[in-house]
């Protein structure tokens, strides 16, 4: 049986760059919207179309910013959330959530609309949106 020893200056670079991959990602609504803070169980529920109060703004399909997204919110994946909101609109429930192509696409969608709701990058946050829920 061969041991394999691993240099620790490995084992932390690897550490910190699957941590540097995480992006810090923001619920945010309009400025003139009432809403001040959010839990994660109440934001799933636009998102996931179980309520409709706000408009949820969804990015891109393929983005990875919604892929980390979801994972963090709910603990799903774009399928799994794909798939419920299959049923959902099947049952005339509810219509999915637009779907814009990037952040500055959402940024604008939400300054336009005091009842819409998405998510950005913590870093691109800016006046034309309120932040209401940090997902780490």
């Amino acid at each position: 049986m061969r041991t394999i020893i691993v240099p620790a200056a490995f084992v932390c670079a690897a550490l910190l760059s699957a941590t540097a991959a995480s992006t810090e990602i923001v619920v945010v609504v309009n400025p003139k919207n009432p809403a001040s803070r959010m839990f994660s169980d109440q934001a799933s529920q636009f998102f996931l179309g179980k309520s409709n109060m706000f408009v949820p703004l969804d990015q891109a399909e393929k983005s990875p910013i919604r892929a980390e997204f979801y994972q963090k919110l709910s603990g799903k994946d774009v399928s799994q959330v794909k798939a419920a909101w299959a049923k959902i609109i099947f049952t005339g429930k509810g219509v999915m959530p637009a779907e814009l192509h990037s952040t500055a696409e959402v940024k604008k969608a939400i300054a336009a609309d005091v009842n819409a709701i998405g998510y950005i990058e913590k870093s691109a946050v800016d006046d034309s949106v309120k932040v209401i829920l940090t997902l780490p």
